[in-house]
């Protein structure tokens, strides 16, 4: 396991004893928005846990409670041109294709404000837990750009007619309605989101680290995979896990219940 953590100018990275790593944005402004400053130092976070071979799981989150992230930076927007665009605009996609790449589970821990890159960056995660005053929203069509680059899962995650909605509205939606589409997986009270957090985080870390990762590495390839596809990696997969003691010491507690 590696004990040092490096420091990133808008990142913070902590780790616990159980493995679990946590990326808190830093540095950007009061509603975590992400100018190119920001998306290139939060990307080199979440790269680097990653890549640690001990990480168990991955809490993603915003400083403080007014926003996860509040969009991306409209002042760096406004200044630019089609090909300063384009880079601006890569540089968040790499940022959700690094929280889309770790090799563990990513939680998105999610209060106030989450709206436009923000909510491309939530979708590019695992899982997504709100609490009830949280807000989101895709406004990009508000000021003049479409919506891109990983809103493009969301016809998945919540359908094409939620999509559509609010896409082309640019309306935002409460907690509860993003609940019910899907796009939350848990709601809880604002004081209590942490404790859903660990709710959450607790089976994962009791689970089989090599097993967790496979399955991780399955859903992703599931996803633009066939069924036959899919099922033909899932053979190999499951003959993989036992090329290692971890199914027999995890069996064992049941099979013990089980002969008592």
């Amino acid at each position: 396991m590696t004990s040092f953590i490096p420091t990133f100018a808008h990142a913070h990275v902590t780790r616990d004893e159980r493995h679990v790593y946590t990326v808190t944005i830093r540095d950007a402004k009061s509603r975590n928005i992400l100018s190119s400053a920001v998306t290139l130092s939060v990307t080199d976070a979440v790269r680097w846990v990653a890549a640690q071979a001990d990480a168990r799981a991955l809490v993603f989150r915003g400083d403080g409670e007014r926003a996860f992230i509040g969009g991306a930076d409209i002042h760096e927007m406004a200044a630019l041109e089609p090909q300063s665009a384009r880079e601006f605009i890569t540089r968040l996609r790499g940022l959700c294709d690094a929280l889309a790449s770790v090799p563990v589970p990513t939680i998105a821990r999610i209060r106030g404000f989450c709206l436009g890159g923000g909510l491309e960056v939530a979708a590019a995660c695992d899982i997504r837990l709100g609490s009830n005053d949280a807000v989101f929203g895709m406004p990009e069509v508000r000021v003049g750009i479409p919506s891109v680059i990983h809103a493009v899962l969301l016809p998945a995650l919540i359908g094409p007619g939620a999509t559509n909605w609010l896409l082309l509205t640019g309306e935002n939606v409460d907690a509860g309605q993003a609940l019910r589409w899907g796009f939350l997986q848990f709601v809880s009270e604002p004081e209590e989101l942490d404790e859903l957090v660990e709710r959450t985080v607790q089976p994962i870390v009791a689970a089989g680290p090599r097993a967790v990762r496979a399955q991780k590495s399955l859903l992703r390839y599931w996803r633009d995979a066939s069924p036959e596809a899919g099922i033909d990696r899932s053979v190999d997969a499951f003959g993989d896990a036992f090329t290692t003691d971890e199914p027999s010491r995890y069996m064992e507690p049941f099979l013990s219940r089980r002969n008592r």
